[in-house]
């Protein structure tokens, strides 16, 4: 994702870039843009993705307070039935 904060690209440039199989890539980016987190612009016989930084802002709050409560629940631990 590292790469499409960058600039936006198409999935020739992202298979070019990561060695990535252009249908596995494809599917990860289809995951992405149903979550919201990637929005596409075609482009002649291509599609191009970029992220979204309102909702990668979104998601790195969310992140920090899961980490924080996994620091605080490390020692919490449910008693098996």
């Amino acid at each position: 994702m590292a790469l499409l904060a960058k600039e936006t690209l198409c999935t020739t440039h992202l298979v070019e870039e990561t060695g990535a199989r252009q249908t596995n890539l494809s599917n990860h980016l289809r995951v992405l843009r149903e979550a919201g987190v990637v929005e596409t612009e075609p482009c002649g016989r291509f599609t191009y993705y970029r992220l979204r930084p309102d909702v990668i802002a979104r998601l790195a709050g969310q992140f920090s307070d899961l980490a924080e409560s996994a620091r605080n629940a490390a020692d919490n631990k449910r008693a098996c039935p």
